[in-house]
């Protein structure tokens, strides 16, 4: 009996023994279990937090340098700032949302700047025609009136005429102006006089043939960007120095309108933002253009991209910026021998070498000096007191076919004897001949006066 009482007892404790065990083991696993939820739910705080930051960042910072990335390309959009605490599929979303947001404000930028370019488009119509309804009345009074004060007028609505035609090109609108086939000088004259500091422009012609034209439909638009161009070389440049627009032909690449400046220049960044928008981009927001607009560069670009033209802009060696716009060839045709240049267009450097020749043969051929018939009998003279200034040279005057030019001297003789003839019929017909008067008379010397001071 003993036995089964000593069985039983080790029996009992090796089952007190195990339940012992198995309970601690349990409360063990409840509490590591406890410890994992409590760690979970720690780490499931966390990133709510970090996801309520990012939101935050999102909203007050990543969308706004967005929308300002549009217009300023060297603006930094920040990232994600947490994102280890951020898990992938989050991450992913907060992303998406950054370029929703961006492609909406593009396109929101794309409709409201559609809806001011119509406006503008409209109102420009408008303002152009009655600029040029101005324009055509003043010319008007300029025949019926001498007043300096027209031509001011007329100059300044010339002025807010290119403003209003370059609004109206940078809106998608055409020029509002239809031409003929026009001699690319003229229409360089025809740009200068659009300018504000015209009279700083100095034309220099090297086409080789003087009568190349512009096709019609590209003339004013070729004038309009011109205009922009000078505009832009005189308002950045001082106003001592001079503006130079040199044409020159090319065989078979056109015609080339180079314009150099004395300003002060451009640094790198504005030289690419220039060439970008020279280059005629698909599309230029006009709240891309500053504030006020900057409109030059970006009007010559419309026009490029729409007539063929190429225009580069780099140093001047002059010290500004030198502005090269090529007129394609077969935008380029020649003038009948019927149609006349304008008397300002200036003649090309191998016209005026080929007057200078005939110029200088001409006193080669003159016939030897004539005698004088008679004695001058109080014939006027004028006779330069101070030398003349020194004026600009001027082509020489070729003299007609079979006309042999006349040296002062011979004039002075056939006067001479004019007058001696005229005496001589007076006195035999009994009447008395004109008092006599000296060799410089009181008329001569006011004229002479006036032309020293001109």
């Amino acid at each position: 009996m003993g036995w089964i009482v000593a069985v039983i007892a080790v029996v009992a404790a090796v089952a007190a023994t195990t339940r012992s065990y198995g309970s601690a083991r349990s409360e063990q696993l409840a509490m590591a279990h406890a410890e994992l939820t409590e760690r979970q739910m720690k780490a499931a705080e966390a990133r709510t937090a970090a996801l309520v930051d990012e939101i935050r960042q999102l909203a007050h910072r990543r969308i706004p340098a967005a929308a300002v990335a549009l217009s300023h390309s060297s603006a930094q959009v920040p990232g994600l700032r947490e994102a280890a605490e951020v898990d992938g599929e989050a991450a992913r979303l907060l992303t998406e949302a950054v370029q929703a947001a961006r492609t909406a404000v593009i396109e929101e930028r794309q409709r409201v700047d559609a809806a001011a370019r119509a406006a503008m488009r409209g109102t420009s119509a408008k303002i152009q025609s009655l600029l040029n309804q101005s324009q055509q009345l003043l010319h008007e009074l300029q025949h019926e009136y001498d007043d300096p004060r027209i031509l001011q007028l007329d100059f300044r609505n010339e002025l807010a005429l290119r403003r209003t035609q370059s609004t109206a090109v940078l809106c998608d609108a055409w020029p509002g102006l239809a031409r003929q086939n026009s001699p690319l000088v003229e229409i360089v004259l025809g740009a200068q006089s659009r300018v504000a500091g015209y009279e700083r422009i100095k034309v220099a012609n090297h086409l080789r043939e003087e009568r190349i034209a512009l096709a019609a439909r590209a003339a004013e638009p070729l004038a309009i960007a011109l205009a922009e161009l000078l505009a832009n070389a005189t308002a950045y440049s001082h106003p001592d120095t001079d503006v130079t627009v040199t044409l020159q032909q090319s065989g078979g690449r056109g015609a080339f309108l180079v314009v150099d400046d004395a300003g002060i220049g451009m640094d790198e960044d504005a030289l690419d933002r220039a060439r970008a928008l020279l280059a005629g981009p698909s599309e230029v927001l006009l709240t891309e253009l500053g504030d006020p607009p900057q409109t030059g560069f970006a009007v010559v670009g419309r026009l490029v991209t729409q007539y063929g033209f190429h225009c580069h802009i780099e140093a001047s060696p002059f010290g500004g910026m030198r502005t090269i716009l090529r007129v394609p060839a077969h935008l380029l045709t020649v003038l009948k021998e019927d149609r006349t240049l304008s008397a300002l267009a200036p003649a090309s450097v191998s016209a005026q070498a080929a007057q200078a020749e005939e110029a200088a043969a001409a006193p080669a051929q003159e016939p030897p000096r004539a005698d004088p018939v008679a004695e001058p009998a109080g014939l006027p003279s004028r006779r330069r007191r101070a030398p003349r200034p020194a004026a600009a040279p001027a082509p020489a005057a070729v003299p007609a076919a079979g006309q042999v030019p006349r040296t002062p001297e011979q004039a002075e003789s056939s006067w001479a004897a004019l007058q001696q003839g005229t005496l001589n019929g007076r006195s035999v017909a009994g009447r008395a001949p004109a008092p006599e008067s000296d060799g410089h008379d009181h008329l001569g010397d006011q004229d002479d006066q006036g032309d020293d001071e001109t």
